[in-house]
């Protein structure tokens, strides 16, 4: 991930005094915005340390606070990129495949398990943020799971006007029910592997469930 890939609406560039770094500067912040992803995948987010993460930058505390007010203000930054790259990433899953094959719906629950796997610890974060009532985040998630919803409606649409699925079925409903499954599942995939549920009966069954809702009954 990269700063430049960040849309300025969402997070700008700067330091915490609003200055633009330059070469170094935007190097160092590169580094103590690695430094907070990786500590978060090691520790609990409220026990994270600015010294700890100066000293992973190789940096120091007061080098920390040039660019970041705190820590939750990396955080932000680092969810910011998640939700930019990931919506994209996300997205793809629906738009690339053609739909003429339970595989694509195989290929979507993968998709979703995998990403959700790499981003657990920030995604976690987000979720605990969003439920507290903090906008930002909560904005970041739709922004994850918005472009999702919207392919999935597509899909959909295309299904119904080609006849293959029911006329009185409403696109949005499928593709909101199918996009919080999808996250929900995923989010929860740990749980659910706790109690035994293998991750492989978790793809099959959401793809079973995805399928149907895109390509209509089994029996075609």
């Amino acid at each position: 991930m990269t700063d430049a890939r960040i849309a300025p609406a969402v997070i700008e560039m700067r330091t915490a005094d609003g200055r633009i770094p330059g070469r170094r500067g935007r190097a160092t912040r590169r580094r103590l915005l690695d430094s907070t992803h990786e500590l978060l995948g090691q520790i609990p987010y409220r026990e994270m340390k600015v010294t700890a993460i100066s000293r992973r930058a190789g940096t120091s505390p007061a080098t920390f606070y040039q660019y970041f007010a705190d820590i939750e203000s990396a955080v932000l930054v680092l969810a910011a990129e998640m939700a930019h790259d990931g919506a994209h990433r996300l997205r793809r899953l629906v738009d690339d495949p053609d739909w003429d094959d339970a595989a694509d719906a195989t290929a979507l629950a993968g998709g979703f398990l995998d990403f959700f796997e790499q981003e657990r610890a920030l995604l976690r974060i987000v979720d605990l943020a969003a439920l507290e009532g903090d906008e930002r985040f909560r904005a970041l998630r739709t922004r994850l799971l918005n472009g999702v919803f919207l392919a999935l409606h597509d899909v959909v649409y295309e299904a119904r006007a080609r006849g293959v699925i029911e006329a009185t079925v409403d696109p949005g409903a499928i593709a909101g029910v199918l996009t919080s499954m999808l996250a929900h599942v995923a989010a929860h995939r740990p749980g659910l592997e706790a109690w035994g549920v293998a991750g492989e009966q978790l793809i099959s069954t959401m793809a079973t469930i995805v399928d149907q809702s895109v390509r209509g009954p089994l029996e075609r």
